[in-house]
């Protein structure tokens, strides 16, 4: 009777072994997920920080003549040397609003990344014959409800 008792507090060890190392392997694996999701959801919140940067250095020099007095692509500044820029404006004929495009992409892991964000700007200058500055009041109230 005693052999058997050994055999069985045997298999009761073996068996605890193996599954404490399969639960100690799963938590290993969450651990590693929830850092990579940790440093992905850092790269993201630097993106929509690099991408609004673009666009309000648009908006404060103005669409008109941006891409000839600044460049609309290239690395970003230090300590953001790790990520890229590039920017599309287009539009801005006869008064309307130019339609600016910013893209930010870099490399995580061996993986290449990239998000963009697209607005519309204002001229700053109001084409030749018009008005500087217009009066942009409604031609009829406006109705709001609840």
């Amino acid at each position: 009777m005693v052999k058997h008792a050994r055999a069985v507090v045997l298999v009761d060890v073996v068996v605890g072994s193996v599954l404490l190392g399969v639960a100690l392997a799963a938590l290993l694996g969450l651990v590693g997920r929830a850092v990579n999701t940790e440093v992905r959801g850092e790269q993201f919140r630097i993106v929509s920080m690099l991408l609004d940067e673009r666009l309000n250095l648009v908006l404060m020099h103005g669409p008109d003549d941006y891409a000839t007095r600044f460049g609309t692509s290239g690395r970003c500044d230090a300590p953001f040397g790790d990520y890229a820029y590039r920017l599309e404006i287009v539009g801005g004929t006869g008064g309307a609003a130019y339609r600016v495009r910013a893209t930010i992409s870099w490399e995580s892991g061996s993986t290449e990344l990239s998000e963009s964000i697209e607005t519309r700007i204002a001229p700053r200058r109001a084409p030749s014959g018009l008005e500087p500055d217009p009066d942009r009041k409604p031609t009829r109230p406006v109705e709001r409800f609840g």
